[in-house]
């Protein structure tokens, strides 16, 4: 398995970021998957920037129905011409964001999949979905741990209602024994998610790649102690965050969770090879 990240919030190594998410996935079998694809075509710039092709692409997904995540999905299907692209079913539901200026759009390009150039490449996914063997789908409809507090500030399927994230799915990969875990934000909470995921795969989940939407919650180190308590207590399992995280989060996390949880930046590339 190896994960690079092509948009990310940060970097080290000079590529341009932007508030965002894309993940080129390679695994041992052979499959290249795209997990996300940022708010525009910047995954695209990086990803050549990387020597990764993204027209050589088996299978994209789509975590949920947010800008930051599915942006460049016309930018995608237009690069390559053969690989589905699996989203939930209420992933194009109109999606809001509370801003300091008033209730703004954050969904997807509502248009695509009703366009006759893109139809037939987009597959929309129930609660699972498998796309190919050793990978699953799932939603999330929350569990026994606290979804983020930022959660409060997003609506959908439209302005007047708050959302339930049902169009936010996660992938399982399962491969030499092991099973990955991705999720985009983990707005059902990450916990839940992880948990959710033990269940689908039969099994413990040895590696989740996850932003955790903290970024939005008032820093409290209680509740994040308790939640890198909670995210320990999956037996080996290891954790690598991202966009939403929020780096002071990370930070604190990170001085409870040591050597089990690190940071992906965009341009960075993770090896189980080298774990």
């Amino acid at each position: 398995m190896k994960v690079t990240a092509l948009v990310e919030n940060s970097c080290s190594c000079g590529l341009d970021t932007e508030h965002g998410l894309s993940l080129y996935i390679e695994t041992a079998g052979g499959l290249r998957i795209l997990f996300d694809m940022g708010q525009g075509p910047l995954f695209a710039k990086n990803a050549s920037l990387l020597g990764k092709d993204l027209a050589a692409v088996d299978i994209a997904v789509i975590s949920h129905g947010h800008y930051d995540h599915g942006g460049g999905l016309s930018h995608f299907l237009d690069l390559n011409s053969r690989a589905k692209v699996y989203v939930n079913r209420y992933a194009f539901d109109e999606h809001f964001s509370m801003k300091e200026d008033g209730l703004k759009y954050i969904g997807l390009n509502r248009t695509i999949p009703d366009n006759p150039k893109y139809r037939d490449r987009i597959v929309l996914c129930g609660d699972v979905c498998e796309p190919a063997p050793g990978l699953k789908l799932f939603t999330c409809q929350g569990g026994p741990y606290p979804r983020p507090e930022g959660n409060g500030l997003l609506y959908g399927p439209d302005a007047a209602t708050p959302d339930d994230f049902r169009h936010e799915q996660n992938l399982i990969i399962e491969e030499s024994g092991k099973a990955f875990l991705f999720a985009g934000c983990a707005h059902q909470g990450v916990e839940n998610i992880v948990r959710m995921a033990e269940d689908v795969h039969g099994g413990p989940i040895g590696y989740v790649f996850a932003g955790m939407h903290l970024i939005k919650d008032a820093f409290n180190a209680e509740k994040l102690e308790r939640l890198a308590r909670n995210l320990l207590s999956a037996d080996g399992c290891r954790y690598f965050t991202m966009h939403c995280t929020g780096q002071e989060n990370y930070q604190f996390l990170k001085t409870v969770m040591h050597e089990r949880l690190d940071y992906l930046s965009c341009g960075e590339t993770w090896s189980d090879t080298f774990a």
